[in-house]
């Protein structure tokens, strides 16, 4: 499952008739937001997986990097 943010103008009836149609496919469906403060266990947790991230990038793109130099 995934979340998809869509922002439209409210006062505009066709935005308003295209996300109808999209939630009347079934496909979709409106969840209120909520605007939580994220823990400090998800917060190390997002550093820690985008250092690896960047980690893994730089290891896999120096011998790329390294043979125009």
């Amino acid at each position: 499952m995934c979340t998809v943010t869509l922002e439209y103008n409210q006062n505009n009836a066709l935005a308003r008739r295209k996300l109808a149609a999209l939630l009347a496919t079934g496909l979709f469906h409106k969840v209120e937001e909520t605007h939580e403060e994220p823990t400090p266990e998800a917060v190390e947790a997002h550093r820690q997986l985008r250092e690896a991230a960047l980690e893994h990038s730089r290891k896999s793109m120096s011998t790329v990097i390294a043979r125009y130099l």
